[in-house]
């Protein structure tokens, strides 16, 4: 039989463990917490806040002749963006399908990898639509230059012309459009957990927001 020394000594332990249990919950719950709010309030979703430069293009026209036009030019990772202008062409409905609507942005692109120096098409993750007010960016399809999608640009040759389309919903509208630019990073991962330490790119990070004021072409939906 245990003695009164043992019981007491026993219910202060459990009232230790208890206590300290409660205090790891209360700091766990405080660091999902501070997670959810980083999550929602972080990143390029709201204007307020934005730890990258917000750039502003409000040409509409470029001459075609002439590639005559205002461009705002980003570096990032191994490309370089100028983005010329964007527009919302709409698909109306007919008997066949529904209405749709695409919003295209249009830029020269430079592949200016003086690391690698190889050739490589531009991926899609890289220019997301930011459509603020807390809602989910959208990623592009990714560079369409000379006709041909993921076309591959090569290092050290002038910038292709190009443009990148976004699925937006068929009542799309807006008066300035935000495009986030992303750009990888050349490292390497970490080599205490085993990876190869060669240097690659990868670990893309928001690097600018590029405004652009849009305008609108009706497509024919017919077949």
């Amino acid at each position: 039989m245990e003695s009164l020394d043992d019981v007491i000594d026993a219910m202060i332990a459990d009232r230790v463990i208890h206590r300290h249990r409660r205090k790891w919950l209360i700091a766990i719950a405080l660091v999902v917490v501070l997670a959810v709010v980083i999550f929602f309030t972080g990143g390029w979703k709201e204007k307020e806040g934005r730890t990258v430069p917000t750039l502003t293009n409000l040409v509409t026209t470029v001459d075609e002749a002439t590639k005559v036009g205002t461009a705002t030019t980003v570096s990032a990772g191994k490309w370089e963006f100028s983005f010329s202008k964007a527009e919302i062409v709409r698909t109306p409905k007919d008997k066949y399908t529904e209405a749709k609507a695409e919003l295209r942005v249009y830029f020269d692109l430079k592949n200016i990898d003086t690391e690698e120096q190889t050739s490589d098409s531009l991926p899609g993750k890289l220019l997301v639509l930011v459509p603020g007010g807390g809602k989910d960016t959208i990623e592009s399809n990714g560079a369409d230059c000379r006709g041909e999608l993921n076309w591959v640009v090569v290092y050290g040759l002038p910038p292709e012309s190009c443009f990148t389309k976004f699925d937006v919903p068929a009542d799309f509208a807006a008066d300035l459009v935000e495009i986030g630019v992303l750009g990888e990073h050349y490292e390497s991962d970490n080599g205490l957990l085993g990876a190869n330490e060669d240097p690659y790119w990868h670990n893309p990070s928001p690097e600018a927001v590029v405004q652009l004021k849009p305008t609108v072409t009706v497509a024919s939906g017919e077949k």
